[in-house]
């Protein structure tokens, strides 16, 4: 093996893939009332971007100020971190160096790669810089990428070889920038510096996290480079809440995602928990682009998942998807499974990015579905065929840990690895080199099928689910009782992974779906179970009269939560019995994730009003003011309305009355969804129809706050009156059905 040790070329790979140049400027008058507004690009209550009357990174507080002010919470109780432990573990090395000293391919080849790049020497001059610019006048970001890459290559040089030169090497840059960097410079309106704090951000903190054991690197030297990045790096990715600027309002996936991933492996990198701990919260619960639920914004049958940025172009679209697959495998070094969250969402974003890039024969690419996507200045409606089969190097470790560390088939996902490998180097954006860093030997058999889902749209029974590693195709069973026996309805599906079913009776129906190999038909997978016709699955009469828990007569359990001060009363000359809601606050809890398996449904249920609100709720179903569905009394424009909402306000599907709900009398209100058909009732009368209401409850991805009388916006008003006879039904009642309950 020979080692390229001539100086770099300092102007070569200064931008092989294209990660964002500039951030979107947006008009925070153009956001609609219903838009929560946030800084969507940090962690929590923090965001990507810092006011322009902030200090710049260089002055922002220590991890230790941070800490103390209680931005941070100690953590000392956590579980110690395995170093080193974000995208390479001790495992990962022993693996590589036994492929390499074997001469296996494709481990060999990629190794003699890795050292042909002139990055690789051990020779490498840093040029460090006090500021790093980009996105200005005096851009000189990219010496610091080459910098950056030239100490991952020579970490990785000596991890698998042993070689100390080149240990040496790789401490020499981070000696250099670490002693020498003060500051990451933006401006308002050029926040490209950003972009370095992210991807660079994870990337140099991977490199610490590895040279970590070296014993010829200073514990001095060391605190100083953990210092660099939680000072200078860390800060400007957790930011600074900055609502008063426009460009704050809105980013793409990318941008969040690379600020999770630096906060991620600097968190690693200086055992701060509370760090790491922030990242895995926001991946799940944030409400920005570049968490999963929004990274991945729909999922359509046969779980492809169609991801934020896709409508925009295929650059920045597979960027995102080399992001989080690189989250994923920092958090799953550290015991986190983020690769599996929410039924493996993060595999369906990757199968669905690698199917709409792969070329289906000649010249023609895979058609992939696309559902409307819209946001701040945003209007996509169909997959971007903008920088369309990009091959970022980034296949081969989303194939390995999918297919032989758990056994789930990949089969878009491993096609693209196969057109990559071996793979090579991944430029600024990402290391690469993943035939080298994450390839596996063949897991030894598949897993079941799994993941089984089971959801009625429009009338029809959906089925989706995740394959099996070498199977050769799939049988759909069904029952009629939970646990079978269950009789096959369809062999011999290879592609999609979906089937729809459409029962001739009405009931419901139990699924389970099995894989045929080479060795036979596997274990089944996990039951999943849909209504056709209709099913009432909630109840709460509001009849109990006494206590704080609302009986639920259906069958199911799904007991009502009094909150907030929420008691019970009688009103109207009935004296209907009902829940009261004071409008301060007071509400009821329904069950989380009752809607994850909900496409058709009916909400009704009667309501006396006090009046006087605007965007009180009646009920509000969602994950958050991100994604939602509600129905309020009194909308802005002063009307009854049903909305619902995919993104932060926008694209909503908007259901209006003639007009408000009427005040001081009982009145019967109902909605139905049918496919993408829903409907709106007053008093059993069809008060307002839309016929293109494609965001289904099923898309909420994990909405545990179903609220009767409470808005997801803390600044709506509570309900003010009375709620009872509240039904939830899996299906679509007919009018007649929705007249009869007003009737009855």
């Amino acid at each position: 093996m020979t080692i390229d040790t001539q100086p770099a070329d300092r102007g070569q790979d200064k931008e092989q893939a294209t990660p964002e140049q500039q951030a979107d400027s947006r008009d925070a008058s153009a956001m609609s009332r219903r838009s929560f507004l946030r800084g969507v690009g940090g962690l929590g209550a923090l965001t990507l971007f810092a006011s322009s009357g902030l200090a710049r990174a260089a002055r922002m507080p220590s991890i230790a100020a941070l800490v103390e002010s209680g931005a941070l919470a100690a953590t000392s109780t956590s579980p110690a971190f395995e170093h080193p432990g974000l995208l390479h573990t001790q495992a990962d090395f022993v693996r590589m160096s036994d492929k390499v000293r074997a001469g296996a391919y494709p481990w060999n080849v990629t190794w003699l790669s890795v050292l042909s790049q002139s990055a690789a020497s051990t020779t490498w001059t840093p040029n460090p810089t006090p500021v790093i610019y980009r996105g200005s006048d005096q851009d000189n970001w990219w010496v610091f990428t080459q910098d950056v890459r030239a100490a991952y290559l020579n970490a990785l040089h000596w991890k698998i070889s042993g070689d100390v030169q080149a240990a040496d090497c790789a401490v020499r840059i981070m000696n250099a920038w670490s002693s020498t960097l003060k500051e990451i410079w933006w401006a308002d309106g050029r926040y490209d510096g950003f972009l370095v704090a992210g991807i660079q951000g994870y990337q140099f903190a991977n490199v610490g996290e590895i040279m970590r054991t070296y014993t010829g690197w200073k514990p001095a030297d060391f605190a100083r480079f953990q210092a660099m990045m939680s000072q200078i790096f860390y800060p400007m990715n957790a930011g600074i809440a900055d609502l008063a600027h426009p460009s704050s309002l809105a980013v793409y996936s990318s941008w969040d995602l690379c600020a999770t991933a630096a906060v991620m492996a600097i968190g690693v990198l200086c055992d701060n928990r509370a760090m790491f701990d922030a990242a895995v919260t926001y991946f799940k619960q944030g409400l920005g682009n570049g968490a999963i639920a929004q990274m991945v914004y729909y999922v359509h049958p046969g779980y492809l998942g169609q991801t934020q940025e896709s409508g925009r172009d295929q650059g920045h679209d597979t960027l995102s998807i080399s992001l989080v697959s690189t989250i994923c495998e920092m958090a799953w070094n550290q015991g986190v499974d983020l690769y599996g969250y929410a039924n493996n969402r993060v595999l369906a974003a990757c199968e669905y990015v690698a199917k709409g890039n792969l070329i289906q024969s000649g010249s023609t690419y895979y058609s992939v579905p696309f559902a409307p996507y819209d946001g701040p200045g945003i209007t996509d409606r169909v997959f971007s065929t903008g920088a369309q089969g990009n091959r970022r190097p980034m296949w081969a470790q989303i194939v390995n840990h999918y297919v032989n560390r758990r056994g789930i088939a990949a089969p878009y996902s491993q096609k693209f690895a196969a057109l990559t490998e071996p793979e090579d180097g991944g430029g600024s954006d990402q290391f690469g080199f993943g035939t080298l860093t994450f390839q596996r030997d063949p897991i030894a058999a598949g897993a079941p099928p799994s993941g089984l889902t089971a959801i009625t749209l429009g009338g029809r029974i959906v089925l989706s689910w995740w394959g099996s590693a070498y199977a050769q195709s799939y049988t759909v069973k069904r029952g009629t009782a939970k646990g079978g026996p269950y009789t096959a309805i369809a062999h011999g599906i290879k592609d999609l992974l979906t089937y729809t079913d459409s029962p001739s009776t009405a009931g419901t129906y139990y699924y389970v779906v099995t894989a045929q190999n080479a060795t036979g038909e596997s274990a089944p997978s996990n039951e999943s179970w849909a209504v056709a016709g209709t099913s009432l699955d909630t109840h709460l009469p509001f009849a109990d009269g006494a206590g704080g828990t609302a009986g639920d007569t259906s069958g199911h359990g799904h007991a009502g939560t009094l909150l907030g001060g929420a008691g019970w009363g009688t009103a109207g000359s009935t004296k209907r019995t009902g829940v009261a809601l004071n409008g301060q606050g007071a509400y009821v809890a329904l069950p989380a994730n009752l809607l994850e398996t909900v496409g058709d449904f009916t909400i009704a249920t009667w309501v006396y009003w006090n009046g006087g609100q605007t965007w009180a709720r009646i009920f509000d179903f969602g994950a958050s003011s991100d994604k939602n569905m509600f129905l309020t009394p009194n909308s802005g424009n002063g009307t009854l309305s049903f909305v619902v909402s995919p993104n932060q306000g926008y694209g909503q599907c908007v259901i209006n009355a003639p007009a408000a709900l009427a005040t001081g009398q009982w009145v019967h209100v109902a909605v139905t969804l049918n496919g993408q058909t829903g409907k709106l009732y007053v008093n059993g009368q069809v008060a307002g129809s839309h016929q293109a209401m494609f965001f289904p409850p099923c898309q909420m991805v994990q909405a545990a706050n179903l609220w009767i009388g409470r808005s997801q916006f803390a600044n709506d008003p509570t309900f003010h009156g009375l709620v009872s006879d509240f039904r939830l039904y899996r299906g679509a009642l007919s009018d007649a059905q929705v007249a009869a309950l007003a009737n009855g």
